[in-house]
């Protein structure tokens, strides 16, 4: 059987041998791990990225989940940390000294922005903010003290996408390592180290987890790459993932390929509803054939996620808030990617948030989740005559 297929990479990789003949892999809940000899000691405390040593470092529960999403990814190695904003600095930092230089989407996740703005800054990194659609613009602003260019693709709210072979092959010319947020699409339809990026980053409270119930991030990439970031920055500030969260995270990647199916279908159908919609201005959705960079979606993504945004006809704050509260299956909530359906008003921010996508009132971003799509729409419908 092909061990990239991915049946075999959800359902069996690793577990052909589990202790006690189980049929799910057990929880190594335990802080440390014993040795039957001086020899295996040592071997262990000598090379802790490849041992079990302590769980702080490694552990087997969590390792098969790293196995399992670097086979997805298509990369040498991954890591799982304690969250997504920890695999985002892990994958950053590990990559840059004092007096380095930053290019990154400039509509990217807001603690993203936070870390490259204003917690780097204190260390002299220094970042520039492109809108990332025209590959000449970000090409312009790589100098060279360029380090790391890093990429959301689509981007948070706006959902702008960039040209990743391009860009991963013009940031390999100068040695600059390029990092990518993979979390909308998940490795079900795009596989950006296919396309010449280094490191994929994601977020796996979202649709890897796919039950709104862990805290917790991924970094895949060559095993050069991921074993400097265990050692240079994982185990020295201690991000570290716990074994039932890993546990969990591996019953949620058995019906990733399923679920995501169902999460297009229905983003599909309530996205083409909304555009036809007369109270609705406009639909930020890749994979609509009306989207502005339709073709390039088309190339990165072989379907789309449950996320998009939309615009309200409105620049009224009474009515946005009225359309939110008088919904009834959509959730009112942050993050995304599991079961349930939720909504983001980018009013609920309450601008001033240095990013003009969060500071539209009349944005909505909508998480469409595993219900019916016509029972969403239904919803949806009774909403929209709040609006004018």
């Amino acid at each position: 059987m092909e061990q990239n297929n991915l049946s075999y990479i959800l359902h069996h990789m690793n577990e052909d041998e589990l202790p006690k003949n189980a049929v799910s892999p057990p929880i190594f809940q335990t802080s440390i791990f014993c040795f039957p000899s001086f020899a295996s000691f040592q071997e262990a405390i000598t090379d802790e990225v490849n041992h079990s040593l302590y769980t702080r470092g490694n552990n087997p529960t969590i390792m098969l989940a790293e196995q399992k999403i670097a086979a997805l990814e298509g990369g040498e190695r991954a890591k799982l940390v304690s969250s997504g904003v920890s695999a985002i600095a892990h994958s950053i930092m590990a990559f840059v000294r004092s007096g380095d230089h930053v290019v990154c989407v400039e509509d990217c996740y807001s603690w993203t922005r936070v870390l490259l703005s204003s917690y780097l800054a204190r260390f002299n990194v220094f970042v520039t903010f492109v809108e990332g659609t025209d590959p000449d613009e970000v090409i312009a602003a790589f100098r060279k003290e360029t380090r790391v260019l890093y990429l959301e693709s689509p981007t948070t709210l706006t959902f702008k996408l960039q040209d990743l072979p391009v860009l991963a092959a013009a940031a390999r010319q100068r040695n600059i390592k390029s990092i990518i947020d993979n979390t909308w699409a998940t490795p079900i339809f795009c596989n950006p180290i296919s396309m010449g990026i280094d490191l994929v980053v994601h977020s796996g409270s979202k649709y890897l987890g796919g039950a709104s119930d862990i805290i917790a991030g991924a970094i895949v990439g060559s095993r050069d790459d991921i074993d400097l970031i265990q050692k240079q920055e994982f185990l020295q500030i201690g991000t570290v993932a716990d074994p039932f969260m890993a546990w969990l995270m591996i019953r949620g990647l058995r019906t990733l390929h399923i679920r995501m199916k169902a999460h297009y279908e229905g983003a599909l159908a309530v996205a083409a509803y909304l555009e036809k919609h007369p109270k609705v201005k406009s639909v930020l959705y890749p994979m609509l054939d009306s989207y502005s960079q339709k073709d390039l979606a088309r190339r990165l993504y072989k379907g789309g996620s449950g996320l998009f945004s939309f615009n309200l006809k409105t620049r009224k704050l009474e009515e946005v808030v009225h359309f939110v509260d008088t919904l009834r299956l959509f959730k009112r909530a942050v993050s995304w990617g599991g079961y349930e359906s939720l909504i983001f008003p980018s009013a609920v921010k309450g601008g001033a948030s240095g990013n003009a996508a969060f500071d539209d009132i009349s944005l909505i971003r909508l998480h469409i989740g595993l219900e019916a799509a016509e029972d969403l729409i239904e919803d949806l419908d009774n909403a929209l005559r709040c609006i004018g």
